[in-house]
């Protein structure tokens, strides 16, 4: 259901084929150049191949034909790629996630139908495209549970932030549907009724205000919806001690982690990734971050991977600052 993907880009058309212990077709593709800077570049089956939208920045979504080019069984395609995809002799990382196993179809929970929902409720992951109203509306993600956090981007301006809803925020404001992180700021969390209408999601339909960001009226979006699964994803919060001595939090989550990102929520701070592929051993800190175009960097943020959670390594204000707020995916 998740695996990430190391390779070095060759600038000729080709195939990226997963090598972890099992393989599928992947729904969800981000790549990010790990040694030159250029953009987060995120596909999904559910908008289609070649369709490209970037996490640190709010610029439309935009065809490239030399980008990812297919969904194969074992990974993906791409094109000649330069810019961020396939350069040659540089090195990339793939985060791929399975969703439904194809483009989906429409949901019809919300008031708004979807285009179509592509929805892996294994996992707990769901994808849907939809066209807003500018109305406050509701939106079927498929999941059957609740989501524990959501990204919106506008596919057809360049005008807002990305929008993420995470339920992680409830540590500290106790009611995380009031508010809004932006995957493309590093901004702290924002009261904002616009964005989800100060309404929770629930285990059918997640709630979009009129802010344009996510719901404009003939605004084409795509969301991103995941829920915790035990033992395989969680998404949470916890509280920084500011110990630099290697003893800063732990977090449980019932199972050994691949993937990390970690966001301070009441004060500005990166979207950190950690991932145990780029990263095999104790401490983990090769980090790249989801709001910047930077290259991959190797710093003070270290974090161990456990059998059963991660734990913080550093004092390092990005992840550890005393009593601050972090949310976790």
């Amino acid at each position: 259901n998740f695996q990430p993907t190391l390779y070095t880009g060759d600038g000729s058309t080709r195939n990226i084929d997963q090598t972890e212990n099992s393989t599928f077709q992947p729904d969800f593709v981000w790549i990010k150049n790990r040694s030159q800077a250029d953009s987060n570049m995120l596909f999904d089956a559910a908008r289609g191949v070649t369709k490209v939208v970037n996490s640190n920045n709010y610029a439309a979504e935009t065809t490239d034909t030399n980008s990812l080019t297919s969904f194969d069984s074992d990974g993906f395609g791409l094109g000649t790629g330069a810019g961020g995809y396939n350069d040659d002799t540089e090195s990339f990382v793939a985060w791929q996630w399975l969703a439904g196993g194809g483009a989906g179809s429409s949901n019809e929970d919300g008031s708004i139908n979807t285009t179509t929902t592509t929805v892996n409720t294994t996992a707990g992951i769901s994808i849907s495209t939809y066209v807003g109203t500018g109305s406050v509306a509701t939106i079927g993600h498929g999941l059957g549970v609740i989501p524990q956090m959501i990204i919106i981007f506008y596919r057809d301006s360049s005008s807002y932030s990305r929008r993420v809803y995470h339920s992680g925020v409830s540590a500290r404001t106790k009611d995380p549907e009031d508010y809004r992180l932006l995957l493309d700021s590093t901004a702290a969390a924002a009261d904002d009724a616009d964005a989800w209408n100060d309404t929770a999601p629930t285990s059918t339909v997640f709630t979009v205000g009129t802010h344009d960001g996510v719901n404009g009226a003939s605004g084409t979006y795509v969301a991103y919806c995941f829920a915790t699964i035990a033992g395989f994803s969680s998404f949470g919060a916890y509280r920084g001690n500011g110990d630099g001595t290697g003893n800063g939090p732990t977090v449980y989550l019932g199972f050994k982690p691949a993937y990390v990102m970690i966001k301070a929520s009441d004060r500005t701070g990166p979207w950190i990734i950690y991932d145990s592929l780029r990263s095999p051993f104790n401490e983990v800190d090769d980090q790249l971050l989801a709001d910047t175009n930077a290259a991959e960097t190797t710093g003070s943020d270290e974090v161990d991977f456990l059998s059963n959670g991660f734990k913080i390594r550093t004092n390092d204000y990005d992840v550890n600052y005393t009593s601050a707020y972090y949310v976790y995916a």
